[in-house]
């Protein structure tokens, strides 16, 4: 029977090295995911970071969250801090106010079949950064607006207000970027569904990287 995280992660502190390379390896693809189409060309050494940092702070984890939620809010920091770290002129970012379209205007790597999907993916680009992360967090990564919060650092009456209000910018930016009525209309009546479906289509990208093992 496949142990549970929390099972694995007190068998890793205690030395035992394969439940650490086993927690890596189930989390891999998602944390792989989460940086895939934000960071052109960056997102395996950041993956790579996200899981360096969490074996240097394992034991610092309470359990406060799952272990999901503990690498999802690694990966946010470590994400925020790539960017401001190739951010010409001011250092200073507000993430929830500007754009990735704004940061790295550069087309993403995925290739999203549909017009549907492309608009979308144009749209995701140009919300707020962390509009984006939390609109991926819950649909592509079932992360729930508690475990959001957590990683947001937020309390959880805020998460669900910045969900609710990423939901409307994505709209917002659908209805600015869509040249067909017919189009928008079938986006927006649509929206969970390609919201979710691009998961998958993530999902399978980031299995064609390179999964390494882990321990410590």
């Amino acid at each position: 029977m496949a142990r549970d995280d929390r099972t694995l992660l007190e068998a890793w502190r205690g030395g035992d090295r394969d439940a650490g390379g086993e927690l890596f390896d189930r989390h891999y693809p998602a944390v792989s995911r989460f940086f895939r189409g934000k960071v052109e060309g960056a997102a395996t050494e950041l993956t790579q970071r996200t899981f360096l940092a969490c074996l240097e702070s394992r034991d610092a984890f309470r359990g406060d969250a799952s272990f999901r939620t503990y690498l999802f809010t690694i990966a946010r920091h470590e994400l925020y801090r790539h960017l401001r770290a190739r951010r010409r002129g001011p250092a200073v970012l507000d993430f929830a106010a500007v754009s990735l379209a704004e940061l790295a205007p550069t087309p993403s790597q995925l290739i999203a079949r549909g017009e549907e999907q492309r608009l979308l993916l144009a749209a995701l680009r140009r919300i707020s950064l962390e509009a984006q992360l939390v609109l991926e967090l819950f649909y592509w990564e079932q992360q729930t607006s508690k475990q959001i919060a957590a990683i947001l650092g937020v309390p959880h009456g805020t998460a669900r207000s910045r969900l609710r209000a990423a939901r409307h910018a994505l709209e917002a930016q659908l209805g600015t970027l869509s040249r067909s009525p017919e189009r928008l209309a079938s986006t927006l009546d649509n929206l969970e569904r390609w919201l979710r479906s691009m998961q998958a289509k993530r999902g399978a990208a980031a299995r064609d990287d390179e999964t390494p093992g882990a321990g410590g």
